[in-house]
């Protein structure tokens, strides 16, 4: 078990941190009262200041006194004197009763509502009380013979929207710098001048909000007829912003089809830039019974493809529009197909598929692995990290990037060009080899989204850059980084070397009933064009053992 960190306070301390940061690096873009915050955050005792961070980083906005035991703060009701001061924490606040039930346990509700609801489950009585007390309450008045107080968070938002400045995103939070400090994650420190900031207009910082808090009320079961006034009709000038505000209809648009809203659903993927939404816009209007239209979108289509994934789609829809319109469909042409493998193995009792299927290929002279995506991500992230970790504007604005912002941007690649051109160059020499295994010890467990550092030992990697040509290496490269977000899944499951011969073999491994998926499939005819070993195992289970 790891020690816990020497000091108390350091949570307090990181808090500190991202305040100084937000202050330096995105004082322009705050208004008074946040500006005020930052200022006047300082100035309060110390225990105060804990208190309110202690709240901050716990879930939610309601808090029980009782619930906030720390020693090194001390009594939360004495340390929360300056925060309702400030009014940054409401002191007593109003409760209805879902919210007592999140609060109270089951003998304290018990004691609440008397004796009536002995014996029930806090699940029926929830259900037994609703009706009855419909209307929010004070705390207190909820809880007259309970000995405890309770606040409620009032700058929630506030703190939100300094984190997102901090981050750029609204997913990372403030358990990051807690594992950076116990060693857990750790980081490649990169270079940026106090410019680089994640956010450059105040108006930016709002919209990201906005649609962040459209997206939570939506997968939180609100109705889209109440949600969708809310998304800005027009799209952003900012590209980043108009991708979020892109996959938000995209969500809202897919809902409108399960609910057979035909006509709703094609309006937003019509007006909708968001890959995925011509196709889907295509599937509407066949299934709302507009043929002709889905097949005039559809050529539309397939004579520029958004990506790999719609041109595999079109394949399908194409000769289906084109018999329910009494036209004649040209003939599928005939592709290769990868090496087939048929096994019956005995089910393991406590074992995948995929590792049932390694250890019944693996020789000592040919070792087979379970890598699937890892490996050759891996190997691209250790050739290419100075490329990927390059300092250009915009990619990296505080300590914890896993990879630079826009990673799953269109332009990621385009931007970086010479960079990837002068790391691929190596794959025509020796030179690869030594680059990745020096990367592989000099960076080891700094945090990455493409090296999987727990997939490696020095045998696995020697194996790979022993067996693995150069040229295929080059080609997956050249592929994933083409389209990075789509292209980094769908690889086989397992690799098998044949170090003898300096030769290796892709397998996907297929269970009884199981199917490969599209971008599988969109992988095996890359490696099919590119002469790479590749091989399907079909799994069937002997009898003898079910």
């Amino acid at each position: 078990m790891r020690q816990a960190l020497e000091n108390p306070f350091y949570y307090l301390d990181n808090f500190r941190q991202v305040l100084a940061w937000v202050g330096e690096r995105h004082g322009d873009l705050l208004d008074d009262q946040e500006r005020g915050f930052l200022d006047q955050f300082q100035l309060i005792p110390q225990a105060s200041q804990a208190l309110l961070v202690r709240m901050v980083m716990r879930k939610g906005l309601l808090f029980r006194a009782s619930k906030l035991r720390y020693t090194e703060i001390g009594c939360a009701i004495e340390a929360s004197t300056a925060l309702v001061e400030h009014g940054w924490l409401e002191t007593n606040p109003m409760v209805d009763i879902t919210q007592l039930f999140g609060l109270l346990k089951k003998d304290e509700l018990l004691a609440v509502f008397g004796s009536s609801a002995t014996g029930q489950r806090k699940t029926d009585l929830f259900q037994a009380m609703q009706a009855e007390h419909a209307e929010p309450k004070p705390f207190a008045s909820w809880c007259e013979g309970l000995a405890d107080a309770a606040f409620r968070l009032a700058i929630g938002d506030l703190c939100d929207r300094l984190r997102l400045m901090f981050f750029g995103n609204i997913h990372q939070d403030w358990s990051e710098f807690v594992l950076a400090d116990l060693g857990i994650f750790r980081y490649e420190q990169v270079a940026f001048s106090p410019a680089s900031r994640a956010f450059h207009a105040r108006a930016d910082v709002d919209a990201y909000l906005h649609l962040h808090r459209c997206r939570e009320r939506f997968e939180a079961g609100e109705a889209v007829e109440t949600v969708l006034p809310d998304v800005p009709a027009s799209g952003y000038a900012n590209e980043w912003l108009e991708n979020r505000r892109g996959k938000l209809l995209l969500s809202l648009a897919r809902q409108c089809e399960r609910d057979g809203s035909w006509s709703l659903a094609l309006k937003l993927h019509a007006a909708n830039g968001y890959p995925g939404a011509r196709e889907r816009a295509i599937r509407v209007l066949e299934r709302h019974g507009q043929p002709e239209a889905a097949l005039q979108l559809a050529l539309t289509a397939d004579a520029a493809p958004e990506s790999e994934h719609e041109a595999q789609q079109l394949q399908r829809i194409l000769p289906r529009l084109r018999r329910s319109l009494g036209e004649t469909a040209p003939r599928s042409r005939v592709t290769a197909q990868p090496e087939r493998i048929d096994l019956r193995l005995l089910r393991p009792d406590a074992m995948s598929v995929e590792h049932a299927v390694r250890e019944h290929l693996t020789r000592s002279d040919a070792p087979a692995y379970y890598v699937e995506n890892a490996l050759i991500n891996s190997l691209l992230g250790l050739l290419c990290w100075d490329a990927i970790f390059a300092p250009l504007p915009g990619a990296f604005f505080h300590p914890f990037h896993l990879g630079p912002a826009d990673l799953a941007r269109p332009d990621f690649h385009s931007r970086r060009a010479e960079l990837f051109d002068d790391c691929l160059s190596k794959l025509g020499t020796n030179e690869y080899r030594d680059c990745i295994r020096n990367v592989y010890r000099q960076k080891f467990g700094l945090q990455s989204q493409f090296v999987s550092w727990g997939l490696f030992d020095g045998t696995l990697l020697d194996l790979a850059l022993e067996c693995i040509p150069a040229d295929h290496l080059r080609a997956f490269f050249q592929r994933i980084l083409l389209d990075v977000p789509n292209h980094r899944s769908g690889l086989p499951d397992l690799v098998q070397f044949f170090p003898d011969e300096q030769r290796y073999r892709l397998i996907e491994v297929k269970g009884p009933g199981d199917r490969l998926q599209d971008n599988q499939k969109r992988w095996i005819d890359f490696a099919l064009r590119h002469r790479v070993p590749i091989a399907v195992c079909y799994v069937q289970w002997d009898e003898a053992s079910l």
